[in-house]
């Protein structure tokens, strides 16, 4: 299982937000690129980057720093986060991303991205998938930064998909983002039982190293953690061990 360091980015500083409230942001770095600088030096092949602006704005407003970090980290970036056209996709596909990373869009036009998925590959688009559990346990998506829900199931959105070439699936639980309570494994075992082929990204929750070993048992093939390594939950040596461990 591939472990992906996250950053996500506002008004031009690394944060975390508790689960998807704007109003409630942690800052840990002024100097995002520095902390992408750190994370190249793990143990890792990839990167994660949220817009958290351009999630909420569709405008993408941290540009800049996305265009430094990808191109000095030498990890495989994937960026979310305000990608809602076709033209952006082609754009940061040729400045250093190597997956552009979709949300809404997905969701209320999927016509439009499977025509991306079509145009450039399945390997370049990753489909973020967040949700909420409602009263009867169906995960529902959200949009918009998880500021507005969709009324559409996970399972109706991956069905759609599941035939246009979709590979990699990227799902957060927006209850367990950035609240370090821990991932819902459940609803992982779920996905994978349901979609064997899918590339699925655990995100949201992730609290230690046994979180992620309990991922790597039930087979996802990665998981994203952010607050744990800003914290020092968890380690480089850990990061290290769990790759050799593989």
């Amino acid at each position: 299982m591939r472990i992906i360091p996250a950053i996500d980015l506002k008004d031009g500083k690394c944060v975390r937000l508790f689960k998807g409230n704007f109003a409630q942001t942690t800052e840990y770095s002024s100097d995002p690129a520095e902390i992408g600088r750190r994370f190249s030096a793990l143990a890792v092949d990839d990167l994660h980057i949220v817009d958290l602006d351009g999630a909420r704005s569709g405008t993408q407003r941290n540009a800049e720093i996305v265009t430094e970090i990808a191109r000095e980290s030498g990890l495989c970036v994937q960026l979310g986060g305000g990608i809602r056209d076709r033209a952006s996709v082609a754009h940061w596909l040729a400045h250093g991303v190597t997956r552009c990373v979709v949300g809404s869009v997905a969701i209320n036009e999927p016509g439009r991205v499977k025509e991306w998925i079509a145009e450039f590959g399945g390997d370049a688009v990753v489909l973020a998938l967040d949700v909420k559990i409602d009263g009867a346990g169906t995960p529902v998506l959200t949009t918009h930064g998880w500021t507005e829900d969709s009324g559409v199931s996970l399972w109706d959105c991956l069905d759609t998909f599941s035939d246009a070439g979709a590979i990699h699936v990227l799902c957060t639980d927006v209850s367990r983002d950035g609240a370090m309570s821990g991932p819902n494994f459940r609803l992982y075992a779920e996905i994978l039982q349901r979609y064997h082929a899918l590339q699925l990204q655990a995100s949201g929750g992730v609290r230690n190293m046994d979180d992620l070993e309990m991922l790597r048992e039930l087979g996802l093939p990665a998981a994203i953690t952010g607050r744990a390594l800003l914290d020092g939950e968890i380690t480089e040596t850990e990061i290290a061990a769990f790759r050799q461990s593989a």
